[in-house]
């Protein structure tokens, strides 16, 4: 029979369930009553809880990449992480199954961040107990942490893992207590080529904000926007999370062609290798600047100077001052060092261009009709300009205007400069853009010096025909020279191709921009012949030449200030092929560790270098009769080569003699010929044992365009770029100071005489 429950049994269930009930009643009661007036504070508790790490958190952008015309990645953003340590849940105690408390997390964190991650204990372990950050949950312990590393770390506590299916369980559990240790999302930049055009692409100062080169003038663009991971209250007070993704930056292709630059840099190298004197080979010249150029386009193939550094550590100037000189500077003289090595010779320092500014004179006069091509002209050794007589260096009878170029003849220089008049040459000064920036995208550019119409005089106009009396840059003297060899189109000078998306799409594409047309078919055809000239048996360029290339150029030598210390700024130009110009070559050789400075040699070396190697990599094709890329010569030269007559003379060029010779590159190793500017305790230059005098050994080989000291020359000063000068001041430029303008005032720059070229 079925068991009955008694009547008091049944009293005492019912009383249970009425208790449990009343229970339950008052539960609902105070949970009610909790929600009413403390429910939005709990509701805060919960949110920051979950989202401690979310509601302030910036998802970076990924910087654009910068490359080259040919895609090679010249700059770019690798994503890295932040190790971020919660230092509040790593101290947290924490209550096992027996109810006892203890800081579980701490040493298996700990051990992880050591053991996998390789960071100092004794650094993790002061910030888990230091009163500023042993209760912060937002501890950075190092930036820039590898994918690799992140990768690492998270296999070590993924006990779920093949690779971890062998720990015990005590080690598993160790594993699991690993907590509070998070990855924080970042981008660092980095550059494959490490210096290898430095002073075009810059560099980034935190990886968003840059003030260098290709960096700085497009750094809006290469940066992106970044995004927002956070979280807040809706109108209900209930918690909500978004993520605002980040957007990419755009990618820059420039114009630079890499393994142009670093034709360049050979050439440079070689140079150095060569003149240097220091330890690390970077004293052959205060400045060296090198612009190769497209001179139908104005895009820049390349750009280098002598002051290289790491991009990936621009900071660094221990190629260029020894330790004691780096603890011995103060912060002042630190930074003008930096900003020497990270500045751009080629665009930022304005000089007195000398003699490759001729050929801009007789473009000027030619088409202004002040003569014509059959003009001749009388060089009698100078000129008597008013009061000054201003001496040519040497006397070349009468000449043809190729033949005048061919000599870099000061005389007929002046003679063309006084049949243009001023008003024309100051009209023909604006046409080639003289006195203002080309407007190259690049940051830093200056503008150089000129004379008006209105402050020019007689003698500043006969100085300024042959390159001397006022300032320029490299880019505008390329850029001038591009527009009359190419026809007479002035194209503005870039350095950037196109702009591309994050998918590789093209977003803007950077178009060649024809500013103005400066002269004629006709006359820069003549300005072309002029310039073949140069570079014929018996020319200035001639050493420049290579056989098998039809090439124009014109070479410069300029005395800088103050005059008569024997400090000379040399450079050559020069194009090919003759008659449709494909690439111009722009050398300055600023001061040559040397003490005989006044050969246009040292620049010309740097450029025959240079065509050696860029013209067949351009597939320029010799265009000579008789020539193909098999026979054409590819041996480079020194210097000493080419002062020394270290090469075979033709009449369409040289080619240097291989005899496996370098100099410099091994301090313990003496060269078989003295080393380029080599000199005696008289002061008479030393060549394969033999003693000259300077200008004995330059006159016989007939090497270079050479220039001449006079110690009885004023000074005038430089463009120094510091601040803008007044409009009342007599001469015009964007960079001179008011000081320069009075001391050109006071000293009456009109009884200033040059000479040399």
């Amino acid at each position: 029979m079925p068991r009955r429950i008694s009547s008091k049994t049944s009293k005492k269930l019912v009383g249970l369930f009425l208790a449990v009930i009343l229970a339950l009643v008052g539960l609902a009661v105070r949970i009610t009553s909790i929600n009413a007036t403390e429910g939005q504070q709990y509701k805060r508790i919960v949110m920051t809880q979950a989202q401690q790490q979310y509601d302030t958190r910036t998802i970076p952008a990924q910087r654009g990449d910068i490359t080259d015309r040919n895609g090679t990645v010249l700059a770019t953003s690798e994503k890295v992480y932040n190790v971020i340590l919660d230092c509040k849940v790593v101290n947290s105690d924490v209550e096992d199954s027996e109810g006892n408390t203890s800081q579980a997390y701490l040493e298996p964190t700990v051990k992880a961040l050591v053991s996998v991650l390789g960071m100092n204990e004794a650094d993790i372990r002061e910030k888990l107990t230091a009163d500023d950050t042993k209760n912060s949950q937002y501890v950075i312990l190092e930036k820039n942490v590898s994918i690799t590393k992140k990768k690492a770390f998270e296999d070590y506590c993924d006990t779920g893992s093949d690779e971890n299916k062998d720990l015990t369980e005590e080690e598993v559990q160790e594993r699991e207590n690993i907590k509070g240790v998070w990855f924080e999302e970042n981008y660092v930049r980095t550059y494959p080529m490490d210096s290898q055009a430095c002073d075009l692409i810059g560099f980034t100062y935190d990886g968003t904000t840059a003030d260098w080169g290709i960096e700085g003038y497009y750094s809006d663009i290469l940066n992106g926007t970044s995004g927002r991971e956070y979280g807040y209250y809706n109108m209900d007070a209930d918690v909500e999370q978004t993520i605002i993704p980040s957007t990419q930056g755009r990618n820059v292709v420039s114009t630079i062609d890499i393994n142009i630059q670093q034709i360049i840099r050979s050439a440079i190298e070689n140079f150095n290798n060569e003149m240097a004197t220091d330890k690390n080979k970077t004293n052959g010249a205060q400045n060296i600047g090198v612009i190769v150029m497209d001179p139908d386009t104005g895009e820049i193939l390349g750009m280098d100077s002598n002051y290289w550094y790491d991009l990936n550590n621009p900071r660094d100037l221990s190629d260029y001052y020894t330790s004691s000189q780096l603890k011995g500077m103060t912060n002042d003289e630190m930074m003008d060092a930096l900003n020497k090595m990270w500045g751009n010779f080629c665009i930022s320092d304005a000089f007195e261009p000398g003699s490759v500014f001729k050929p801009l004179t007789m473009a000027a006069g030619l088409e202004t009709a002040a003569f014509d091509t059959d003009a001749k002209f009388t060089c009698d050794g100078g000129e008597q300009v008013y009061d000054k007589y201003i001496q040519c260096e040497g006397v070349h009878g009468t000449q043809t205007l190729n033949e005048v170029m061919k000599n870099s003849c000061n005389d007929a220089l002046m003679q063309m400069g006084e049949k243009i008049g001023v008003t024309d040459f100051s009209k023909y000064e604006d046409i080639f853009n003289l006195g203002s920036r080309t407007g190259i995208d690049l940051p830093g550019e200056e503008a150089g010096l000129i004379y008006t119409d209105e402050t020019m005089g007689p003698v500043e106009l006969a100085c300024a025909a042959f390159g001397q009396g006022f300032t320029l840059t490299m880019i505008q003297e390329a850029a001038a020279i591009s527009s009359v060899i190419n026809g007479g189109y002035y194209y503005k000078p870039h350095v950037v191709k196109e702009i591309t998306d994050s998918s590789g799409a093209v977003y803007q594409s950077v178009n060649p921009i024809l500013e103005r047309r400066t002269v004629s078919e006709d006359v820069s055809a003549d300005v072309r012949e002029a310039m073949a000239a140069v570079m014929e048996q018996g020319g200035t360029g001639y050493v420049a030449k290579i056989p098998g290339y039809s090439m124009g150029g014109k070479t410069g030598t300029a005395e800088k200030l103050p005059r008569g210390e024997g400090n000379y700024l040399l450079d050559f130009v020069g194009f090919a092929p003759l008659d449709d110009p494909q690439v111009l070559v722009y050398v300055v050789v600023d001061e040559p560790n040397t003490e005989a400075q006044e050969t246009s040699v040292y620049a010309e070396s740097i450029a025959r270098n240079i065509f050696i190697q860029l013209l067949p990599y351009m597939n320029i094709f010799p265009d000579e009769e008789g020539y193909t890329q098999d026979n054409v010569t590819t041996v480079t030269c020194t210097n000493n080569d080419l002062l020394n007559h270290n090469y075979q003379s033709y009449d369409n060029g040289i080619e240097v003699n291989d005899y496996g010779q370098t100099y410099g590159t091994d301090s313990s190793t003496e060269s078989s010929m003295a080393q380029a500017g080599t000199y005696d305790e008289n002061g008479n230059y030393i060549s394969n044992g033999q003693t000259h005098s300077v200008e004995q050994e330059i006159t016989d080989q007939t090497v270079g365009e050479t220039g001449i000291s006079d110690t009885n020359l004023a000074d005038t000063p430089q463009d120094t770029g510091t601040d803008q000068t007044q409009t009342d001041n007599s001469y015009y430029s964007d960079g001179i100071t008011n000081e320069d303008a009075q001391y050109y005032q006071d000293t009456g720059y009109q009884d200033t005489v040059y000479n040399g070229g």
